[in-house]
């Protein structure tokens, strides 16, 4: 005879490992071990693997791994639509955070170029930000290759003189801004909101042409008529959890609290700051960002038990 649970009671986590997948940025590898160790508080077991950020979408979907926990709107938008349009995940939720990832500077940069945050203004002043690697162009610092931000594709649609050169870690984005600051070096860099480095640095977003939808798809969205990419990103873009659609019933408990999970701006700050600023390990920053902040996470993990 087929035991049948009572009406109302959630069916227990299965035993196998919940498959959380890393990233190369500090925010989303420690915020992965917060909920990971949420998880394993809740009697689950965790696993830990290292996933390219665009391609993580397809992991997701096909069960590869569970779930995503950092969602940019920016950055990943286009790979988390195209996942589900294939099916086999889903938007799990929003955080409270409200995201912003573009061109940046330092304010000491527009001391040097007033006309900022103007692109255009950043144009006419692109000789102040050439080096040997570019010549006569300004260099503009990118984000690592696999987050695909399209730099050089801004700069040919709206003809900037600029050089795009892009970074191989997130590390690479702070060690530029940190060796300009001595001497107080014009540079624009790629850098996002929310991080450690807007407490450390302050700075300003350049402000491109405004985002419209279609920007990215529709060479007649924006100014230039003839090309993609002619605008900025969302200045108020959304951070999404996806899940693989097998989570809510092989894992009920961890998926109830996935989707009551929300950070604020200030809490994702503070999870990159633990290893940018404090150098502490991941696994170790997690620890210290649960414990002091046990009042947000435990209504999430009670309400799920």
């Amino acid at each position: 005879m087929v035991a049948i649970a009572p009406v109302g009671v959630i069916a227990a986590d299965s035993s196998d490992p919940i498959v959380i997948p890393i990233h190369n940025w500090s925010s989303q590898i420690v915020m992965s071990n917060v909920v990971g160790q949420m998880f394993e508080e809740m009697g689950n077991n965790v696993e830990y693997i290292t996933t390219d950020s665009q391609a993580v979408y397809e992991s997701v979907r096909l069960g590869d791994v569970a779930l995503e926990l950092e969602v940019w709107e920016g950055a990943f938008g286009a790979s988390f639509r195209t996942a589900l349009e294939k099916g086999g995940l889903h938007d799990a939720g929003d955080h409270d955070a409200v995201t912003r990832e573009d061109w940046w500077y330092p304010m000491w940069t527009k001391d040097a170029c007033p006309g900022l945050p103007s692109w255009e203004a950043l144009n006419d002043c692109a000789a102040l930000f050439a080096t040997a690697e570019t010549g006569s162009k300004g260099r503009y610092l990118d984000g690592p290759v696999d987050w695909l931000k399209h730099g050089q594709e801004r700069v040919a649609a709206l003809g900037m003189n600029f050089q795009v050169v892009n970074a191989g870690s997130a590390a690479a984005l702070w060690a530029e801004i940190g060796a300009a600051e001595a001497d107080k070096k014009p540079v624009v860099v790629f850098n996002w909101t929310p991080n450690f480095a807007e407490a450390v640095w302050p700075g300003e977003f350049v402000e491109f042409p405004e985002w419209v939808d279609g920007c990215d798809t529709d060479p007649s969205v924006g100014p230039n008529p003839n090309a993609l990419y002619d605008c900025g990103n969302p200045a108020k873009g959304y951070l999404k959890k996806a899940a693989w659609d097998g989570m809510k019933d092989k894992w009920p408990h961890a998926y109830c609290a996935l989707t009551k999970i929300s950070f604020t701006n200030p809490q994702i700050a503070e999870m990159a700051k633990l290893v940018d600023t404090d150098e502490l390990e991941p696994e170790e920053a997690a620890v210290e960002w649960l414990a002091a902040n046990r009042a947000t996470i435990d209504p999430w993990i009670n309400a799920c038990k």
